[in-house]
């Protein structure tokens, strides 16, 4: 077990885009459309499905060692990651890279870099995402912990970090999010040897300190692509770093997030959740509730996860835990550990798998039955979010015709990280149906914005395609189609010269073939 003690609703528009797949029949619990004059109004039916969905939900926790001698290197098995997905629902994996052989050295080993690529190659392979994290060393000896803990100053973590930056651009689309790490034992930011002014005093920080934490810091987000966020251990470490208070006062706020500064890309891991008052030092305003309703408040847009560590009734037990996951917006926890808490929590256990992250659901659609070639027609859609946070990373909206003989996409804009716990998204489209004559399917896509993932071509050793596996498949029944990952909205739009006359094209997206 680790022990840490630690120092003193917007309406979006749309937009759409995507590829043919096939329809499946529509269940029966799929109500059928009432036609209204305006067209059809449908609704839709919930699932209860746990869905493996990406960037959220359980992960499983794997690290690899690089000792001075150049072993301990244990790399990702794509099979395994692929058994995890398929059987557990699990889509992300924490990654936790050990840097031994080089806290003593400026220089990263190209023979490392090649083993890093080759672990993000076996993730895409196997349709998941790695949170990530770097250290140098673990502890030696049980707590209480002494130095020297073995991790590296800031002039060498900041020159490794340069040179991990092209590997972690080059496969920032399997990469979910980052933890800070680098600073003392597991990358956790507390024992360490440099970021102190006295290791044997690891609780007192100083200013310089805190400065030379930002810079790494700094440096992470300048290796990652702009998109991309890092996480730190406690609310403090942000705080410090970036010279703001504790409370909803020096939270992030709705204006600044996804913003691409700082602020709005740095999200918090606590890897003691429900240990103690204060998770272990997790909290530590004074008081306690400013850092709770900092947290509060952060989580709506930026990432939070971590790891149960503790069995401490009843707040560990599942009426508090499930009270917490939804107030702090909990993306992800480690399914592995601690067990005893999580096989305290029962049939919340379930509800767990379910609600970690996002959990978007249509609730009623309403359609344009028949337009014209070359005028436009209406798409309006409701989506609830049941789960306990909202998306952190960008996520493409599209809106899929799917004829007998071609299929087009529209690509209108949204932000699904806007799409907050306990909200319903209204949204609305007006398309210009400039497309043959015949009958198209409408489904809705919501895949991943990264090109490498994009694809209609399977998962080795799978039926899934890589649109699939990171696009968001809704909790409805009957609405996925697990070849294309496009969501049946379960109507069909007649395009002919027939049909009654509706607006003009000017202003409506246009279609495109995918």
């Amino acid at each position: 077990m680790r022990r840490l003690v630690v120092f003193a609703a917007l309406v979006p528009a749309l937009v759409f885009a995507g590829a043919a797949g096939t329809s499946a029949s529509a269940p029966p619990s799929t109500s059928p459309a009432r036609t209204t004059a305006d067209g059809a109004v449908r609704t839709y039916a919930p699932s209860d499905e746990v869905l493996a969905n990406p960037q959220r939900g359980f992960y499983h926790h794997t690290e690899t060692h690089y000792r001075p001698d150049g072993s301990g290197y244990a790399p990702l098995d794509a099979a395994t990651l692929r058994t995890w997905r398929e059987q557990d629902k699990v889509t992300q994996v924490l990654r936790v890279f050990y840097l031994e052989k080089f806290a003593t050295t400026d220089r990263i080993d190209s023979r490392y870099l090649d083993l890093m690529r080759a672990d993000f190659a076996s993730a895409r392979a196997a349709g998941v995402k790695l949170i990530l994290r770097f250290a140098y060393a673990q502890p030696r000896d049980d707590w209480p912990y002494q130095p020297p803990y073995g991790d590296a100053p800031k002039s060498r973590v900041l020159k490794h970090i340069a040179q991990l930056a092209p590997v972690l651009r080059g496969n920032a689309d399997v990469i979910e999010v980052v933890q800070a790490g680098f600073i003392g034992l597991w990358g956790e930011g507390y024992y360490t040897d440099h970021f102190v002014a006295d290791p044997s005093d690891p609780g007192t920080v100083t200013e310089q300190d805190w400065a030379n934490r930002r810079e790494v810091y700094l440096a992470l987000l300048k290796a990652l692509p702009a998109d991309r966020m890092i996480q730190v251990r406690t609310m403090q470490m942000k705080q410090k770093a970036l010279g703001r208070p504790s409370g909803v006062e020096g939270a992030l706020t709705a204006e600044e997030a996804f913003t691409g500064g700082p602020a709005a890309r740095i999200g918090h891991h606590n890897d003691c959740f429900l240990a103690s008052p204060d998770d272990f030092g997790t909290f530590l305003s004074d008081p306690i509730t400013l850092d709770q309703e900092y947290l509060a408040q952060e989580t709506r847009f930026v990432p939070a996860g971590g790891e149960t560590c503790n069995v401490n009734p009843p707040r560990s037990e599942w009426p508090s835990a499930a009270a917490e996951l939804a107030r702090y917006h909990y993306s992800y926890l480690n399914a592995d550990y601690n067990r005893a808490v999580l096989n305290s929590w029962g049939e919340g256990l379930v509800e767990a798998k379910r609600r970690l992250g996002y959990r978007f659901r249509l609730t009623q659609g309403s359609f344009t039955d028949g337009v014209r070639p070359g005028r436009s027609f209406t798409v309006n859609l409701a989506l609830r979010n049941d789960g306990w946070a909202a998306p952190f990373s960008r996520r493409g909206v599209e809106l899929v015709l799917q004829g007998e003989r071609r299929s087009y996409a529209f690509s209108v804009k949204a932000d699904p990280r806007r799409w907050e716990a306990g909200t319903t998204a209204n949204l609305s489209v007006r398309a210009c149906a400039a497309l043959p004559p015949g009958r198209y399917q409408l489904l809705l896509n919501l895949p991943d914005p990264a090109p490498s993932l994009r694809s209609q071509a399977p998962l080795p050793g799978t039926q899934t395609s890589y649109n699939a596996a990171y696009a968001i498949q809704l909790a409805n029944q009957g609405v996925w189609q697990p070849r294309t990952g496009y969501n049946d909205l379960r109507h069909t739009l007649v395009v002919d010269a027939k049909q009654p006359q509706t607006g003009s094209c000017e202003g409506a997206v246009q279609p495109r073939v995918p």
